[in-house]
């Protein structure tokens, strides 16, 4: 497998993201995001893949669609959003490979994914996307709207919908499983 190398410029994408652009992106691609994306951590996770256990709709439709690993912030006045860092994704992990089975093309996070998750990306053509860790500030000012959709009682771990433009992102595992956590593949 060739090495993986940082892009510059940046490559401008927009949602919802479906196979023909999904399989351009390599891992180490710098991307700028636009359009719409759904929050969600670990519980709100749980309660989709509940709800698809017993035959229910989700509350939005994750076919080809961004789910950002965050619980934001309220936002301050003049702002869409709070501050909306990353948050870990191997929690997400257990829930993952349901909902990229379900049509989900993109998660954006920070850290490694398992091998489960890897694999149901490259089964089902999908995308991990590094934020950076510690930049949550920073990334809210790409947030242009924001409304919340679903498990308003989980306060920031509700489900949001985002109306996002140039977000940094880094394509940190491809559809093809090349990993930027793990360069020695």
């Amino acid at each position: 497998m060739a090495p993986i190398k940082i892009t510059t410029p940046p490559i401008k994408i927009t949602t919802p993201l479906f196979e023909d652009t999904i399989k351009k992106l390599r891992a180490g691609d710098c991307v700028l995001l636009s359009g719409c994306i759904y929050t969600g951590r670990d519980a709100a996770h749980k309660r989709m893949v509940e709800l698809l256990d017993r035959g229910k709709a989700l509350p939005f439709d994750v076919r080809g669609q961004a789910i950002y690993y965050a619980g934001p912030c309220p936002a301050p006045p003049g702002l869409a959003i709070g501050s909306a860092g990353p948050t870990t994704s191997l929690r997400m992990d257990a829930y993952a490979p349901r909902l990229i089975a379900e049509g989900l093309r993109i998660m954006i996070g920070k850290g490694t994914r398992s091998g489960d998750v890897i694999e149901a990306m490259r089964r089902h053509t999908g995308l991990y996307l590094a934020a950076i860790g510690g930049a949550g500030a920073l990334i809210s000012l790409c947030v242009e709207r924001s409304e919340l959709i679903a498990f308003e009682e989980l306060g920031p771990e509700a489900i949001y919908k985002l109306t996002v433009r140039d977000m940094p992102l880094v394509v940190a595992i491809d559809c093809e499983g090349r990993d930027i956590y793990r360069r020695n593949q």
